[in-house]
């Protein structure tokens, strides 16, 4: 039986106190949620009440934030969750360490870096290779991510363009009905690349980019025939191409460019018989040199503890579910 007990953090001073528990204490509340413990700020205090071992980690996430605060990091919900889920998978020690670099200031003038050891690792990958496939389930940040670090590429000058494609997929019977190209047929469904470069550069800055032809986004169907030179080239979606696709796509990489590849093999929306090009590849590429593969798990996410608990309840009712099927079968 686990031992039940209240610890008290202290704060140093209001100004600490402000920014450590959030508007409406949302930033205790996400600590409660996440390691199961009971948060009451009292003065200039937190009650900390529950298991030994949860009051423990959370007393260390405080701690953690506390550190950040000091170095003029604003905090936020985010943060919050990330230090939550380090603590629980034991890697709270490694948490400051993703706030020692900024890898870009978005529009806003805020600090982008990671958020866990699984987004440094990409980051480092990125840097030291010429390949990259970011492989794992959405809300990772790995399109984010890649976008991320190929505007600091063309801002540093080591690039002269950027180069955002993935397979059109949803291009065939689905959209037909639309009007326009291809390409305007996919825009839709760039949404989350437009997002990402909204937020870092502006939405006008972006189109100056895309009007000039330093920022090209495209279905992967444009790339054929091409050879990429000083370019950052990424593809998303990259579970949706077919072994051909790939090599196709792999193949444009030209002098002085990098490319970065990403996927979730769990959502393949190919054609019934049709084999994934990102499964393909991490078998094929697994031991050539200059390109590296980050796999990213569910443990990655960054999300509100609530989401988890949603995703928890539903995989919990497809186990029930596909256990009532065994059984009818038996």
């Amino acid at each position: 039986m686990t031992t039940q007990i209240q610890q008290f953090f202290t704060f140093e001073n209001s100004e600490q106190q402000t920014k450590l528990v959030g508007v409406n204490d949302s930033f205790l509340r996400l600590i409660e949620e996440s390691l199961n413990v009971q948060l009451h700020a009292r003065g200039d205090q937190v009650a900390i009440s529950g298991d030994e071992d949860k009051v423990a980690l959370a007393k260390a996430v405080l701690r953690e934030l506390t550190d950040l605060i000091k170095h003029q990091i604003s905090i936020s919900a985010t943060d919050v969750v990330s230090a939550t889920t380090m603590a629980q998978r034991g890697t709270l020690e490694y948490f400051g360490d993703l706030y020692s670099e900024v890898l870009i200031r978005d529009n806003k003038g805020r600090s982008v870096r990671v958020k866990n050891f699984g987004q440094r690792q990409y980051i480092q990958s990125i840097r030291k290779n010429d390949v990259t496939f970011g492989i794992g389930p959405a809300g990772t940040g790995k399109t984010f991510l890649a976008v991320v670090m190929a505007i600091a590429s063309l801002k540093r000058g080591e690039v002269e363009k950027i180069i955002i494609t993935r397979p059109a997929v949803e291009a065939g019977e689905s959209l037909g009905f639309l009007p326009g190209d291809l390409k305007e047929k996919v825009d839709p469904y760039m949404r989350p690349i437009y997002d990402a470069m909204n937020t870092l550069v502006g939405a006008e800055q972006t189109q100056r980019f895309m009007d000039r032809g330093v920022i090209e986004i495209a279905p992967l169907a444009y790339m054929r025939g091409r050879t990429l030179d000083d370019a950052f080239i990424i593809l998303d979606e990259a579970q949706n191409t077919t072994n051909q696709q790939m090599k196709m796509f792999l193949t444009r990489l030209g002098f002085g460019s990098k490319m970065i590849i990403n996927g979730d093999v769990s959502q393949i929306d190919l054609p019934r018989g049709a084999k994934s090009g990102l499964i393909a590849a991490q078998h094929i590429l697994k031991d050539v040199n200059r390109i590296s593969f980050i796999h990213f798990s569910s443990a990655d996410v960054v999300r509100h503890p609530v989401v988890g608990l949603i995703v928890n309840a539903y995989e919990a009712a497809d186990a029930k579910l596909a256990a009532l099927k065994k059984e009818q079968k038996n």
